[in-house]
Formats: structure tokens, sequence, C-alpha cells
């Protein structure tokens, strides 16, 4: 499958480079859809961009915990766009697919390293994020993850040239597996060693 759903889910923490990239991809004549900060930083920059909330029916609570975790999003990336099954799904379900996630995580290490205290390295801890990418890793023949602010000239370039390979596909699938999995090694470490230093005081 070398085309891709012109729907851009963006919802990022590191924004280097974002708003260029999220302009070309209007330029290709992608809808974007986004979150939070993302979406008023692309706002402000005069970009076509819808939001989640909107998206979804429903507001963003627990103080940014939840924002994405619902079907009209987790529907529109993990739909196999392949299947009339999925499709009429979709269909009957009034959720449009996306083509394209934008994500990267809560700055969880950056905040560990910086001294943070306990609660605010929780709060580090990103939950949706990882879902989004672990599902549109999941349906990377219909949903292309991009997680690294590095590879968005890539990516406009492989859309551009209409160059969207299952190869190329997998490549970004492999690196976003990669990428949560660090995120997730990194705060099993913490919490163990939070726990090693309960232990050593208790003796």
């Amino acid at each position: 499958m070398n085309d891709v759903s012109k729907r851009a889910l963006l919802s990022v923490s590191d924004k280097a480079g974002l708003v260029p990239f999220a302009r070309a991809l209007v330029d290709l004549g992608f809808e974007l859809v986004s979150t939070g900060g993302t979406a008023r930083l692309l706002a402000d920059e005069g970009l076509p961009v819808g939001k989640v909330s909107d998206v979804t029916g429903f507001p963003e609570i627990l103080g940014g915990r939840v924002k994405t975790l619902h079907p009209a999003i987790h529907g529109g990336l993990l739909a196999d766009q392949s299947d009339p099954a999925h499709r009429e799904t979709l269909a009957g379900q009034g959720i449009a697919p996306f083509g394209l996630l934008v994500v990267n995580l809560y700055p969880f290490a950056q905040t560990l390293a910086g001294g943070a205290d306990f609660a605010t390295c929780i709060e580090n801890i990103d939950i949706g994020g990882p879902a989004m990418i672990r599902a549109s890793a999941k349906n990377h023949a219909s949903v292309l993850p991009v997680c690294d602010p590095g590879d968005y000239d890539r990516v406009l370039a492989v859309l551009a040239e209409g160059a969207l390979t299952p190869e190329a596909r997998r490549g970004f699938a492999t690196k976003a597996y990669a990428h949560t999995a660090r995120y997730d090694a990194q705060i099993s470490r913490w919490l163990q060693g939070l726990e090693q230093a309960d232990d050593q005081k208790s003796q």
C-alpha cells in the first residue's frame, strides 16, 4: 500500500521542526488533528488544525491524563484500511481513518535527570502517546508512525515522491517500537531503583 490517508494526528512534547513540517503536510493536502499545546502552536502559526476533543466529543480530563484514549482516535489508528469490514465499521461509527501519526513522548528521562521529585516524574510518564505509537506501528500498513523529529524531512520526501513502500513503512514501525521499548525501560529502571532504595532502608 503506497498511498496514505491524508489525515494526520500530531501530538508532540518536542516541538522542534514541527511547524514547517505541519505546514508542508498541509501543502500536501493533509488534514491536521492535534491535542492541547500542539494544537495551540499550530493554530497560532495560522495552520488549519482540528482538536482531538472535537473528534472525540469529549474534553481533555484529569489534568490532561486522558486526551486521546477514545475509540474515535484509536479506531482511526487501528483500522486496516485494506479490510472492507474495517472500512464499513468506521463508516458506521462515523470515524475517519488516519494515515499519519506524529507523536513523541513526555520527557520522562529529561525530567528524571533534572532531579525532579517523585510526583513530577510520575506526571511525565506518557500513557496516551505510547498507546498511539504502538497502535499505528501495529497498523503500519495503513498508518505511518513518526516519533523522531529528525525524520520529518524524510517523511515529507517519501510522501511527496509517492515512495511510501511496505519496506519504508516497516522501517518506521520498527523505530516506533524501539522508541516505546526504551521509554518503558527507563521508567522500569527508575521504579526498580526506588524499590531497591526502599529495601535498603528497611534492612
